[in-house]
């Protein structure tokens, strides 16, 4: 039986907006194929009981993250040293920023990240929050990722990353480029909270068969399911996106 291990990074600290449905979704999903996943949750001052196939942290607030880097920073190489043999990661929001080169908070704190996404996020006055839709490039096609951000960081990407994704509705990264998110090897940063699996399936496949193929080689493929309520789910996201954004744009004089 195929198996696989995650490392479910400080789930008492950074957990917002349910980003612990994240880790539900993908130990659901593996179940449903038959495909054994350990998961190894990881507290402050606890470290990895080893090497692993899957990452998974998620938001917090600043003073989270401080106490979260403190703590990263003492086994950061083996983590890093993971991520360079292509470990599979996903961040969301707080957890994203600290894979960046550095966090300088609103308060002039700066947080310096781990340097394994090639960016920075510099705190602002203004929060960017809502839904959002994106339009993502997994496993060679464009697939649609929908969620809710909630963050005052503004995140730039640096040549060595690339966007998860190009915003269709919402803020993304800085509410200026376009972009939302980021990849940088097999390492997935976002601010899509909701939590974000749950609503979209595809992108926890393609996670799930990245560790695969990592671990067990290209032949590594995964038996469709049946997604029909997720696929409901999804549509029924985009649908109220799409909806408050039409209300949002209907001007006053056509009200009255």
């Amino acid at each position: 039986m195929r198996s696989l291990s995650l490392a479910y990074f400080y789930p008492d600290l950074m957990n917002l907006y349910g980003d612990k449905g994240n880790v539900i979704t993908i130990s659901q999903r593996c179940a449903w194929r038959g495909i054994g996943l350990e998961i190894d949750e990881i507290y402050l001052g606890v470290p990895p009981k080893g090497d692993f196939d899957l990452a998974f942290i998620g938001g917090g607030q600043d003073r989270e993250q401080l106490l979260v880097f403190q703590d990263l920073q003492r086994h950061g190489d083996n983590f890093k040293s993971q991520v360079a043999g292509g470990l599979v990661v996903l961040a969301i929001c707080g957890g994203f920023q600290l894979l960046g080169g550095r966090f300088l908070t609103y308060q002039g704190e700066e947080i310096s990240g781990l340097e394994i996404i090639d960016m920075e996020t510099i705190g602002g006055q203004r929060r960017l929050i809502g839904n959002i839709i994106i339009e993502a490039w997994l496993n060679g096609r464009v697939e649609t990722l929908v969620g809710f951000e909630n963050h005052s960081g503004q995140t730039k990407l640096g040549a060595g990353a690339k966007p998860l994704g190009i915003v269709k509705r919402g803020f993304g990264n800085n509410g200026q480029d376009g972009t939302e998110g980021a990849r940088q090897n097999n390492v997935f940063g976002t601010y899509l909270h909701g939590s974000l699996l749950p609503k979209n399936p595809v992108f926890a496949d393609y996670l799930i068969e990245l560790a695969l193929k990592r671990k067990y080689g290209e032949r590594a493929t995964l038996e469709p399911l049946d997604d029909d309520l997720e696929t409901q789910a999804h549509a029924a996201a985009i649908a109220r996106i799409d909806e408050r954004n039409r209300r949002r744009w209907v001007p006053s004089w056509f009200q009255k």
